[in-house]
């Protein structure tokens, strides 16, 4: 069994075929899948997903490419949106200096917002960070120091130092299919170092396809791929992969537990 820890099923490219998708999945050997929100008008449909589709959660949170839309949100209506039995998420929240899609103080004003209602729910932080591992080390270790929450660097693409930071400060590392990319050395050399019981895999589905299925349409059937390169980067078996994986994403997302 291989766990899918970040997917958008309701994104164009699979919501259109959505059962499809997920048939393909799990007949790959995919045993659940986290759905990620990225704006508040999400959240239904993502934890309607859920709640139909046993094997799928939910997470409930503001992307910061959405922050300048959602800087009025307030700590109680994303407080409200994780009561529901299927959402086990924040996130994805964080911080983007790359695309710079909304203002950057707006961006860590709601990222801190996020974690503060983490650290409450003790459900775990799903972080996306681009070009800007300084404030993101900043804000998580000074926020750390007000009290632990669980989290994780989601589609992690940053330099081997952000990654002993973060390791540091007690987070999850999560790889998607880039660290097959032909061009992702460092990633590579990153991923054949993290601690077992840090690693997570994902897709970013409908995004970043792995190897073989460069071009296409990114599936959540797709992070056996993923799974099986990483294990060769780490010179194991899949199955074994597949297992510390697995066990990682229900130890991390307890509230995801049967």
């Amino acid at each position: 069994m291989l766990v899918d820890s970040h997917c958008h099923l309701e994104y164009k490219g699979l919501v259109e075929n959505r059962e499809a998708v997920l048939a393909r999945a799990r007949a790959a050997g995919i045993g659940a899948f986290l759905n990620i929100s990225t704006r508040q008008s999400e959240w239904v449909q993502v934890v309607g997903t859920a709640a139909r589709e046993p094997d799928v959660f939910a997470s409930v949170g503001i992307h910061p490419h959405e922050a300048d839309a959602h800087q009025d949100l307030g700590r109680a209506a994303l407080l409200e949106a994780t009561h529901h039995p299927k959402v086990i998420a924040i996130g994805e929240t964080g911080l983007d200096y790359y695309y710079d899609k909304s203002d950057r103080d707006i961006q860590k004003s709601l990222f801190r917002m996020h974690i503060d209602v983490a650290r409450e729910t003790q459900l775990p932080l799903i972080i996306h960070t681009r070009d800007a591992e300084d404030d993101t080390h900043a804000i998580l270790d000074e926020e750390m120091g007000k009290g632990a929450y669980p989290a994780l660097i989601h589609c992690f693409t940053a330099s081997a130092g952000f990654a002993e930071k973060v390791l540091a400060l007690g987070l999850t590392i999560s790889l998607s299919g880039i660290v097959t990319f032909k061009n992702a050395k460092d990633l590579q050399a990153i991923a054949k170092n993290i601690p077992d019981d840090r690693l997570l895999v994902e897709t970013d589905s409908p995004f970043l396809a792995p190897v073989p299925h460069r071009g296409r349409v990114c599936e959540p059937g797709y992070v056996a791929d993923t799974a099986a390169f990483v294990a060769g980067l780490r010179s194991v078996d899949v199955e074994h992969l597949a297992a510390v994986t697995t066990n990682n994403f229900f130890n991390l997302f307890k509230k995801a537990r049967p």
